[in-house]
């Protein structure tokens, strides 16, 4: 809090003095936003903001060993000067790597082991010294229930940490005061399969359920998340990438595990990566301390670690690509549809700034079909999509009454697909569309063509980007008496629109409405295109593989 006192001794003072004192109140309002908006971010949500930011997936150990602190021995150190040894220690490993860091984990029983006046002091200025866009994970393997659980949580988040490892084994009731309630934006990963030889004598145990305790625990951590919406975490062993596996499958895809063990304890890098990567090519910290503290240049030793995990990322996300393109069936249509797309200019590969900020390595455009042949093969494609589609189409009979185009794009699109169904597929279904001010005159009114109350509506467009239009639509058929029974677009682009809410647009419409979309063709299949194509450089499915690892749903 700031607290300004003004004397003044005249009006003009008094005049000049009120108005520095609202200005200097102005700026203070506007800094406690800012930090209220840092401090509401989830944890998750700014570790996955870090770990893009930084294109890394390293955690820096900060743990002040004092034989690396005083190689001679310390005895006769002062705890003062041991403190200062650790600060500084800490501090340069800090600077060296921040480029490099996804994470910071101090160790807090290195420090609490400095001494009883400062250790924890020295704790709070170490954690003082990370920049504010990079997450603290402090490592204190705390265990607890009630009030002493809740002081623990005080004890931790008060010195700064964003998220704190916690041994799960008394339940619930000793991970709650640390992620919800005040600290509900905070997060914590749970022993789960730790790097230690020991960690099968309990955590290896075989329950009745048919899983071991450790996959158990994994289990109730995505439980726990979905139930009390906490932020949780896992901490499985890189020196066991039998138990990231089946962590990983226990926990879900959506479950961020830390992965001590590479380094210094062996752990396999290549192997632990293609363990506890989800399905999406991340959720998977990799925690190094002394293979970076003890290198001769710990900025370089951070560095080369960093490109060393992304290598390994790259080899799985690839890997599971040509796997799933393997698996991706494509229809005749869709890649006669791609392959006009392309020779049209409708669809390019290459670099492009989105509105969202994102750079994409392909872009669509449906504008510059705009042509009779362009458009006839357009509304062939839409027609197939549609006469194919089993949540359209039953047993040949078509599951809406009428298509309707919301203007603009979608009333020539509704008009060409009206006609293309029936000329391929004989199918006669009525064709309606909206004008965007309503007509004064004639029949007047917003809607024009086929009657659509009481009818099944198909709505035609060509992509779904924030859904809104769409909505929009959903909106005046529902106001009208109709049944919005389905979408059908063009592309369906398949990213997830933020990390809040990690669906992509058309699933969003899905689960908003619960009305199906149906797309031509989908990123999956423009990848499984690129796949079986020798049309084109090996970089151009590179970085459509990337993008979808890293956006893709």
């Amino acid at each position: 809090m700031l607290i300004v006192e003004v004397t003044v001794s005249s009006k003009f003072y008094r005049y000049w003095s009120i108005h520095f004192l609202i200005h200097i109140l102005f700026i203070i309002s506007l800094s406690t936003a800012s930090d209220i908006g840092r401090c509401n971010m989830s944890f998750f949500s700014k570790l996955e903001a870090r770990v893009k930011a930084a294109d890394s997936l390293l955690c820096i150990g900060l743990d002040p060993h004092e034989s690396e602190l005083f190689p001679n021995g310390s005895e006769g150190v002062s705890e003062e000067d041991k403190c200062n040894a650790a600060f500084e220690f800490c501090k340069n490993l800090i600077n060296a790597t921040v480029p490099y860091s996804a994470c910071f984990k101090p160790n807090a029983a290195f420090f609490e082991a400095l001494g009883p006046n400062l250790g924890v002091a020295t704790l709070r200025r170490v954690l003082e010294e990370i920049p504010s866009d990079i997450p603290i994970l402090l490592d204190v393997k705390r265990g607890d229930i009630g009030s002493t659980s809740a002081a623990y949580a005080d004890a931790s988040y008060d010195l700064g940490a964003d998220a704190v490892t916690l041994n799960p084994l008394m339940g619930w009731d000793s991970i709650a005061p640390f992620v919800t309630g005040k600290y509900s934006n905070k997060g914590a990963f749970l022993l789960c399969k730790t790097s230690n030889p020991g960690s099968n004598d309990l955590l290896g145990l075989n329950l009745l359920s048919n899983q071991t305790l450790y996959e158990m625990i994994a289990t109730l951590s995505g439980r726990w998340s979905n139930e009390y919406d906490a932020n949780l975490g896992l901490v499985v062993g890189a020196t066991d990438p039998q138990a990231l596996k089946r962590a990983r499958e226990a926990g879900g895809q959506n479950v961020w595990l830390l992965a001590p063990g590479v380094g210094a304890q062996g752990g396999d890098l290549d192997a632990a990566t293609a363990a506890g990567l989800n399905n999406r090519g991340t959720g998977l910290l990799i925690p190094v301390s002394r293979g970076i503290s003890r290198a001769p240049n710990p900025a370089l030793a951070a560095k080369e670690l960093k490109e060393k995990i992304e290598d390994a990322r790259r080899k799985v996300v690839y890997a599971k690509s040509v796997s799933d393109c393997d698996s991706i069936h494509i229809h005749s249509y869709q890649k006669e549809f791609i392959k006009f797309s392309l020779s049209q200019g409708v669809l390019k590969f290459g670099k492009f700034v989105l509105k969202s900020g994102r750079t994409s390595p392909y872009f669509f455009n449906a504008g510059l079909f705009a042509s009779g042949e362009s458009l006839f093969k357009l509304a062939k494609s839409y027609a197939s999509a549609i006469y194919t589609s089993p949540k359209l189409f039953n047993d040949g009979k078509p599951l809406f009454d009428v298509i309707f185009g919301p203007a603009y794009k979608g009333i020539s699109l509704g008009a060409v697909v009206a006609t293309a169904l029936y000329s391929n597929y004989g199918v006669d279904v009525g064709f309606a569309y909206n004008r965007k001010e309503a007509k004064n005159h004639g029949e007047g009114g917003m809607l024009v063509g086929a009657n659509m109350e009481g009818k099944r509506v198909l709505v035609v467009d060509d992509v779904i980007t924030a859904g809104t239009a769409i909505r929009e639509s959903y909106k005046m058929l529902e106001k009208i008496g109709a049944e919005t029974a389905g979408v059908v677009i063009a592309l369906d682009r398949a990213e997830k629109r933020s990390l809040d809410d990690p669906v992509s647009a058309v699933q969003a419409v899905e689960r908003d409405l619960s009305v199906p979309v149906v797309s031509i063709v989908s990123l999956p299949q423009l990848q499984a295109f690129l796949e079986s194509s020798s049309d084109y450089e090996s970089d151009v499915l590179q970085s459509v593989t990337d993008y979808r690892a890293e956006y893709g749903v």
